[in-house]
């Protein structure tokens, strides 16, 4: 009965510890985070199948170049047919009328015959004739389509090849400038026109903890100070968990709870530091679901910060199509 009293004793002390404005706070917090969580994750896949589309319409667009190539070469063979067909009715039509002038002369009978298929013959030239005319209109056409195609899909491959180019520089430069923390849970990787910034858990915050360590803040001031000029790229910045559960009363409560407000503290840090714009960024949590690493739990808790180009301007492209 003694024990059962001391341990009421305590939990009203440690509830004690913890304020009613504090609390409230907290709940505010997770609310705010819950709802940016889903925007986030709405714009994320928003850009997600805007690159697929851009990807589909590119593809659509080498298919298109292949084909008109085709149609313009079978024109063009039309064509040269035709011209042939119609070079050698001129010439039958000139041997009629010589014939015809030499048939005047033996009567009017055998002239009205060869007269007779001398028009149709001019019919069937003038019908050779306006069908020239149309291939010829329709290759121009078709040409021009096919200049049109090459030049969008020129201009398109351009631009991605700049923003791939961009991409590899600024990954070069994150990584130049948080290169004194390879060797402490830190990676820089480079992967499908993406940079993931990869900071392990040990290396930002204590257990179970959502502030910041100083040297995890050094790294995140070094990173935003890197990206604060770029104002083409979309910033995510995701919190990641292990398997282990939380069983707290008080805040976090659970691991969708902790990654996120670790991942909101790593943006909060990364806009006070530096003259990066909000709108670019994006803080998520993705519990323990996303793992990189069955085996070592220490890998799993980590923060990803996934640096993305800005693909609006190539979807403008697209859209004035």
């Amino acid at each position: 009965m003694k024990l059962q009293l001391s341990i009421l004793a305590l939990v009203c002390t440690l509830a004690a510890c913890v304020p009613a404005k504090k609390y409230n706070e907290l709940l505010e917090r997770e609310k705010i985070c819950s709802e940016e969580l889903s925007k986030y994750k709405a714009s994320s896949i928003e850009n997600e199948g805007k690159a697929k589309d851009l990807q589909v319409t590119v593809d659509q667009l080498r298919k298109d170049v292949i084909g008109l190539k085709k149609d313009t070469l079978e024109l063009g063979s039309n064509l040269r047919f035709l011209q042939s067909q119609y070079d050698l009715m001129v010439a039958q039509n000139e041997a009629y009328e010589q014939k015809l002038d030499q048939m005047r002369m033996k009567g009017a009978k055998e002239s009205a015959t060869y007269q007779a298929d001398i028009d149709a013959k001019n019919q069937e030239l003038q019908r050779k004739e306006d069908a020239l005319k149309s291939l010829e209109s329709e290759l121009i056409a078709k040409e021009k389509l096919l200049i049109e195609r090459e030049e969008r899909l020129t201009e398109l491959e351009e631009m991605i090849k700049r923003k791939d180019d961009a991409m590899k520089q600024l990954k070069n430069r994150v990584s130049s400038a948080l290169k004194g923390f390879e060797n402490k849970g830190l990676t820089v990787v480079e992967k499908n026109g993406k940079i993931y910034v990869s900071l392990e858990a040990k290396l930002l915050f204590a257990s179970g903890s959502t502030v910041v360590e100083p040297e995890g803040k050094k790294a995140l001031v070094d990173l935003s100070k890197v990206l604060e000029n770029e104002k083409d790229l979309e910033i995510i910045v995701e919190g990641h968990t292990d398997t282990d559960k939380l069983a707290s009363s008080s805040h976090p409560k659970n691991n969708w709870e902790l990654s996120v407000l670790r991942s909101t503290a790593v943006v909060e840090i990364m806009i006070a530091n530096s003259k990066m714009n909000p709108a670019q960024l994006m803080a998520s949590g993705r519990s323990e679901f996303h793992p990189v690493d069955a085996k070592d739990k220490a890998k799993n808790r980590r923060i990803e910060v996934i640096i993305s180009p800005n693909l609006n301007e190539l979807y403008q492209i697209l859209e004035g199509k």
